[in-house]
């Protein structure tokens, strides 16, 4: 196979501009620039980068829910679905419900949906919690029930946002466990995370991003050093991860 035929998912020169109200702030922010990259069928991609640098801006440019302002973005592989905490569920519904539909909304048709709803159940080991609004779960516990929906959906292209790294010890067990399976079968997966080893574990390359440009991409151990070596050498920001 080609390396043109293994591609899931292009972007070239994609870029994604935020107009600020205030005439004072500044004008237009650039949350993403020049980002150019091509994921392979199969292949399983770290983001990295200081918080507020654009990582997520770019999950929901391959998730398709933000259109960029420049550049190109082409889908070769079909459904490209985020899972991130910050896309959340809607608090007034029960967990079993908000399953069925997050379900629905990762390309499940309702029938499927409805006939993996137990073992999704099963699989998040939320318990009875699944009959009670999801605006009464930690955020742990949300972690567990879209996880397990994620996992079940099986999309094409699964886009994960800072979630390994949420809910207690033996959550970040299962999902890194399910990561490695799931990374096995020869899926395409890209994680965006602030758990340098996790990232050093699962991912086949690395995209480092800085300011909402790419610093640098390509095969893990090489980007992950320089990205080290650059936080050893400037003080965090207050509350940053490391």
């Amino acid at each position: 196979m080609s390396e043109t035929s293994r591609v899931a998912l292009s972007l070239r020169d994609v870029g994604v501009c935020y107009r600020r109200r205030k005439k004072t702030s500044g004008g237009a922010f650039w949350a993403l620039r020049n980002i150019s990259l091509d994921l392979l069928h199969g292949e399983t991609l770290g983001v990295i980068g200081r918080n507020g640098v654009g990582k997520s801006t770019l999950l929901r440019v391959m998730a398709g829910i933000i259109a960029p302002d420049e550049g190109d973005v082409v889908n070769l592989a079909g459904q490209a679905s985020l899972f991130s905490l910050q896309v959340g569920f809607v608090p007034h519904l029960t967990g079993r419900e908000n399953a069925m539909l997050s379900a629905m909304l990762l390309g499940m048709r309702r029938r499927e949906a409805k006939a993996k709803l137990e073992s999704i159940i099963a699989y998040s080991g939320i318990g009875d919690f699944i009959d009670e609004p999801a605006g009464n779960y930690s955020s742990g516990m949300q972690a567990r029930l879209g996880f397990a929906v994620a996992f079940q959906a099986d999309p094409p292209i699964l886009l994960i946002d800072e979630v390994l790294g949420v809910g207690d010890a033996e959550f970040k067990r299962q999902s890194t466990e399910a990561m490695k399976e799931r990374i096995r079968s020869d899926r395409t997966v890209v994680i965006v995370s602030h758990a340098i080893d996790l990232i050093e574990e699962l991912c086949d390359r690395v995209l480092w991003i800085d300011r909402g440009r790419p610093v640098a991409l390509g095969d893990t151990q090489s980007v992950l050093s320089a990205f080290r070596q650059r936080l050893n050498q400037a003080p965090a920001a207050p509350g940053e991860k490391r």
